[in-house]
């Protein structure tokens, strides 16, 4: 089958296109024949030995996939030519891909391949980050920084679908038509946001800040909370790692809330498996549809990657395997 395989780790332009074995499917796993694969950050930081996970090289890429299950095993929750989502968490980027059942999740009709492969790792984690991890109530406000991307616009249709009113900040205007899209009620761009959102908020400030970028803008993250209010730490897409004065916290009790979803589910495998039951009636609906910032062919799985990497998505990456 035709693949993409990380070989060395010298960034996105790296990667090649090769023919390798089929997975062989292990006891209880779900074999996937792969339609639309989601590109990832993780991903770029994978292309160049950053990330956390470290397999052994060469290997496949590919955390997320939509596509028609041809294998399942007995008492699954899927079974042969059903259309699926899929977190296989590696091995995406390939024609075929063996997932262990947890990781399988049924696509509405009305879904379409496309939508289903941007729907696991964005959607899921920031289901965890906004309704476990970050409390959201009806009626509060949420600030979301990187609004266009795949985590940020995933994360505006969420909190909006919970009841909240949602800013987002956006680097430019092209940037901020994108997350308005996605159902922004206002968009900010990201310099001088503080000031914006304190007018935006009648100067009482946001009560959850949604922030996957990192970089110096904790200080006025936590400057833009209301009393009681919760950043979200999501990720470091900027590459700095922020430092936090803990003496900020004691100004208004505000916390700074770590948002680890896969240090979370990996032990509870279910856990995956109940965030797509409560999403599911809001993929039915219509209420979540991501956007979609390009789709390109296996073969330029570089360029999509390069694509996250220089700051260029406006919304979810994908890359057609058939």
């Amino acid at each position: 089958m035709r693949a993409v395989q990380i070989t060395t780790l010298d960034g996105p332009a790296a990667v090649q296109l090769v023919d390798v074995p089929e997975p062989v499917a292990g006891p209880g796993q779900v074999v996937v024949d792969v339609e639309v694969a989601g590109v990832t950050f993780p991903e770029v930081l994978q292309s160049r030995g950053q990330y956390q996970l470290k397999p052994d090289l060469p290997f496949v890429p590919g955390s997320e996939v939509s596509g028609v299950v041809r294998s399942a095993p007995a008492g699954s929750p899927v079974q042969a030519g059903d259309r699926v989502a899929a977190f296989p968490g590696l091995g995406g980027f390939a024609e075929v891909v063996a997932v262990e059942p947890w990781g399988v999740f049924p696509l509405p009709d009305a879904v379409t391949f496309e939508q289903g492969a941007a729907l696991p790792m964005n959607y899921l984690t920031m289901h965890f980050g906004l309704v476990r991890r970050g409390r959201l109530q009806a009626g509060e406000t949420v600030l979301v920084h990187g609004a266009a991307g795949g985590i940020g616009t995933a994360s505006v249709q969420l909190a909006r679908a919970y009841g909240a009113r949602v800013i987002g900040v956006a680097s430019t205007p092209e940037k901020a038509g994108v997350a308005k899209a996605a159902g922004a009620d206002d968009v900010v761009l990201a310099a001088g946001f503080k000031d914006a959102v304190k007018e935006l908020t009648g100067g009482r400030g946001v009560d959850v800040v949604v922030d996957p970028v990192g970089g110096d803008r904790m200080t006025d993250s936590l400057r833009s909370l209301a009393r009681e209010g919760r950043v979200l730490v999501i990720g470091f897409t900027e590459g700095e790692i922020p430092t936090v004065k803990v003496n900020r916290l004691l100004l208004s009790n505000v916390s700074v809330v770590g948002v680890g979803w896969g240090a979370f589910w990996m032990s509870d495998p279910g856990y995956l498996q109940e965030q797509w039951l409560e999403i599911a009636p809001l993929l039915e609906s219509g209420v979540l549809v991501p956007p979609i910032s390009s789709v390109r062919p296996l073969a330029e799985a570089s360029d999509a990657l390069l694509e996250i990497d220089e700051r260029r998505a406006a919304g979810k990456v994908l890359l057609r395997v058939r």
